[in-house]
């Protein structure tokens, strides 16, 4: 992978996570604007979990059969920008309900495929431990950056102008699709039967059941932590530094990964993950002063980062080659998709129900079970 090629990638992920960045924390703000109700916005919003579930691994089949992931990518990046343009002529709810549904459906296309190629060609020149955080960082500054500036922006001319940044964000990120490259991907005889075969590893099973149920308790943190704050009378602009600072710990990670990756197994790393896991939810749940608190987004930079990427690394022990991009999918599907979906939805039930600490509390035990599973895969050599 030559320095224009990873610049290239840095790029891809930075404009990719800015758009991640202004639709997470922006378009429910975005359709309250335009009248929609709480029930409604909520229901918009869950295209992006719902999406996941099968749109992911649709596309990587699709690639994988095609050997060709970049070629999807550039496609399903023109797509979105096609699609996202809609919104503004769009004004009927059910329109926009559909919108969100085949926008969503075509962006879960490129996080996976991106992440195959990304992982494919560092692998080839065996350097996923030294190069592969230093490229993913970009994509948290790129959060980071679309967070902090669309917010100032918003603040001061409004919401008005939300479709715009996303507009900007998908064009320049479908422009550099075009520069991206990976080596050609190998043909494996039997690729199809062989795929049917790796699901039935039973450690397999066992990994992807443990990131099923850490993103299970992620999902709590997604959804209830802003509110969560709020609650206990933080402002948003601090609000705001809390979350900053959880994004910043993960990007400190993913520049000295290798320094972990040298000195420990991809199993022990993901462990370590889900232990901390536990002891942040945790303080998040019954002991929520300010030191504390603090404490907890700094541990991002494992629960998400360490685990993230050892993740992405552990995925290689099943599935290379033509493989690659349906067990990137896979995962995301599984992980992201299902688990995301199924975790929100649990959490949204227990702070109507129980208590907001709760929340925190359930995503304490899930990352436990998670821990138990992970400890029945076999270790990545």
């Amino acid at each position: 992978m030559t320095g224009l090629v990873r610049l290239a990638f840095a790029a891809f992920f930075f404009f990719y996570f800015a758009y991640i960045g202004l639709m997470s924390p922006y378009s429910s703000l975005y359709f309250a604007s335009r009248g929609f109700g709480a029930i409604e916005i909520a229901v918009l919003m869950s295209m992006f979990q719902i999406t996941r579930i099968m749109g992911p691994f649709a596309w990587g089949w699709l690639a994988d059969v095609r050997r060709d992931r970049l070629g999807i990518m550039r496609l399903t990046s023109l797509a979105a920008c096609i699609i996202f343009a809609g919104i503004f002529f769009l004004e009927d709810y059910l329109a926009l309900l559909i919108w969100m549904f085949l926008l969503n459906t075509v962006i879960s296309s490129l996080m996976p495929l991106g992440e195959a190629a990304t992982v494919h060609a560092l692998h080839r020149e065996n350097g996923f431990d030294q190069r592969y955080g230093r490229l993913r960082l970009w994509g948290s500054i790129g959060f980071i950056t679309m967070v902090l500036g669309a917010g100032a922006w918003f603040e001061y001319f409004g919401i008005e102008s939300f479709p715009w940044f996303g507009m900007a964000a998908l064009i320049i990120m479908t422009l550099l699709t075009k520069a991206l490259r990976e080596p050609a991907i190998e043909v494996t005889e039997h690729a199809v039967v062989k795929f049917s075969h790796v699901l039935k590893n039973t450690h397999l099973q066992w990994f992807l059941s443990a990131n099923f149920w850490m993103i299970f308790a992620h999902a709590s943190f997604y959804v209830f932590y802003s509110l969560y704050l709020d609650q206990m009378g933080y402002s948003k602009g601090e609000i705001g530094l809390f979350w900053m600072l959880g994004v910043l710990a993960e990007v400190i990670f993913f520049y000295y990964q290798s320094h972990f990756f040298g000195r420990f197994s991809t199993k022990n790393i993901l462990l370590a993950a889900y232990l901390i896991a536990i002891l942040r939810f945790v303080l998040m749940a019954y002991w929520p002063n300010l030191i504390a608190l603090i404490i907890a987004q700094l541990m991002h930079a494992a629960t998400f980062g360490a685990n993230h990427s050892a993740s992405i690394k552990m995925l290689q022990t099943w599935f290379s080659g033509p493989l690659q991009a349906r067990g990137q999918a896979l995962h995301t599907t599984v992980s992201y998709g299902i688990g995301g979906t199924v975790g929100g939805l649990c959490a949204g039930w227990v702070w109507e129900h129980w208590a907001p600490e709760h929340v925190f509390g359930v995503a304490a035990l899930s990352s436990l079970i998670g821990y138990l599973c992970m400890r029945q895969v076999k270790e990545n050599k």
